[in-house]
């Protein structure tokens, strides 16, 4: 059976877990719960009323949250020539059409890839190494673009691709603990519109089963989920 720590229990004690909490107390719960040593990340829990086995009810998308992700992006951006400049200029980590190679030999060491159109030809075979990391560059992600520069500055600035996994839950995380909980709150918010404009046109019923939001070592606490609608 599974035991917590005292930090925990006594967070949890905090946290009526049969109650609905407004945004702004439940971030509030969740920082004054985080009582780790080292900066917890904030992270949502977004349970949907859809079946993911149908394409059609697949949920995807992106959004920028407007205070980050409290975390440093490492950005590979495969392209060539201006556009390999463009993507360096804006900040890219590591950039040029060599990294191909190199991940075919193994290397690994990025956090999103970015890539032109143009050389996905040649990025198709590493699908299987890419994909199940979720490093495949795919357009709807905005990660396959000729505008490399724009993407490369939207990631290190706190935009992040969500997808519903097979049991129909979101994850992601969307901030640190030690963000106000002003900044928190309103990335909570940008994210959550994001899942609302997301909602595919085959789902039917309630949307939104349930929120929860916890730090890393955290309790959950749960939003009321009535609260997003569309």
């Amino acid at each position: 059976m599974r035991t917590h720590g005292k930090r925990y229990t006594a967070a949890a004690a905090t946290v009526d877990r049969a109650s609905f909490y407004p945004a702004k107390d439940a971030v509030e719960k969740v920082k004054a719960g985080a009582t780790a040593k080292f900066d917890e990340s904030v992270d949502v829990a977004v349970r949907l009323g859809v079946d993911p086995k149908h394409a059609d009810q697949i949920v995807r998308g992106t959004v920028s949250l407007p205070n980050g992700t409290g975390k440093t992006i490492r950005v590979l951006a495969i392209a060539q020539g201006d556009k390999a400049k463009e993507a360096e200029a804006a900040g890219a980590d590591f950039v040029g059409i060599e990294y191909i190679q190199k991940i075919k030999d193994g290397w690994l060491d990025t956090d999103v890839v970015v890539a032109t159109p143009d050389v996905m030809g040649q990025l198709a075979p590493l699908g299987k190494t890419l994909g199940p990391r979720g490093l495949m560059p795919n357009p709807k992600a905005g990660t396959v673009t000729m505008d490399v520069g724009r993407a490369v500055r939207e990631l290190k600035a706190g935009k992040i691709e969500f997808r519903v996994d097979k049991t129909g839950i979101i994850h992601a995380a969307i901030g640190k603990k030690s963000f106000s909980s002003e900044a928190l709150e309103q990335n909570l918010q940008a994210f959550m519109d994001a899942i609302l404009r997301a909602k595919p046109s085959a789902a039917k019923g309630q949307y939104v089963k349930s929120v929860t939001v916890s730090s890393t070592m955290g309790p959950g606490v749960r939003l009321d989920p009535a609260g997003y609608h569309v």
